[in-house]
């Protein structure tokens, strides 16, 4: 499950960025007011964090499992009752900690379900956990015939090993059938909307209040542009008076005249950037 932790290094990344003193050229305004846009970011941070702790108790199962099979191996050696009973009580503690990964992987098949957030990295997550328990049905039926050899029968192994194939072959066909979806899914991972106006503009659209404050009430939605932050990294602007109205790091961007002085948006640093609000309101002149 090490591609499991490195997953887990990259999502907490996105939520560790410290926010740097702001650039005294750019007034930003305070957006603390619940909107529609940034509730769906809020929600999948949720999400994540309800994913991550799935995925890290089935890492936890897949541990105390290889940790039995060792057991089980560095038993096989010997010969008599007291190692294949060894052996068949490791067995059947690998077929608990299966049964209970099980249940964990259903359950976090249950989530991506019901998730807004999917992507490549959590395809790659369910064909890996496939390839785990395709693992485990060739390590048990190792096992199995290593106790046959010692006339030590164990007939409930029998049922776990087909429910494990039951399951193995269940995973397969769910992780073919999310494909699709899962990669069509991964790029609102990277959505974020922005609008520029001149004052009056953001008023008629009701971005921006009476009182100087964005997105308050019933906003024109349809007034902002939706973009992938991977791909977008500079706005121009087209105006020699610019001010941001919504809270980015002043580190994470740059604004730049050109030969005509008019301003470009420049982000230096997307994941700072889009950290604190997916949202870009900019008031220009």
């Amino acid at each position: 499950m090490r591609k499991v932790l490195f997953f887990a290094v990259c999502l907490l990344a996105l939520v560790s960025c410290k926010e740097e003193p702001k650039a005294p050229m750019v007034d930003v305004v305070d957006t603390s007011a619940s909107d529609s846009l940034q509730k769906i970011i809020d929600q999948r941070d949720n999400e994540i964090s309800e994913l991550m702790t799935t995925l890290n108790e089935i890492q936890e199962g897949f541990r105390e499992i290889n940790a039995a099979e060792n057991r089980a191996t560095l038993s096989k050696g010997g010969e008599g009752a007291d190692k294949a009973s060894q052996i068949k009580s490791d067995i059947r503690y690998i077929q608990e900690r299966m049964e209970n990964n099980r249940k964990l992987i259903d359950k976090l098949r249950q989530q991506l379900n019901e998730s807004s957030i999917k992507g490549d990295e959590f395809k790659k997550t369910i064909d890996m956990m496939v390839s785990q328990l395709e693992d485990k049905d060739k390590k048990l039926a190792e096992l199995r015939k290593m106790l046959d050899d010692k006339d030590v029968r164990i007939s409930e192994m029998d049922e776990a090993i087909n429910v494990l194939n039951n399951d193995v072959a269940y995973l397969k066909d769910e992780s073919s059938q999310k494909s699709q979806t899962i990669s069509e899914q991964d790029k609102q991972l990277h959505v974020a909307y922005y609008v520029f106006g001149t004052k009056s503009e953001l008023k008629e659209q009701n971005i921006l209040d009476k009182d100087g404050k964005v997105m308050r009430g019933a906003y024109n939605k349809n007034y902002f542009t939706k973009i992938d932050t991977r791909n977008q990294k500079e706005i121009k602007l087209y105006s020699k008076y610019a001010k941001i109205l919504t809270n980015h790091p002043a580190s994470s961007y740059k604004l730049e005249m050109d030969a005509s002085k008019q301003y470009t948006l420049r982000i230096t640093d997307e994941v700072q950037f889009w950290h604190t609000s997916k949202v870009l309101v900019v008031m220009v002149k």
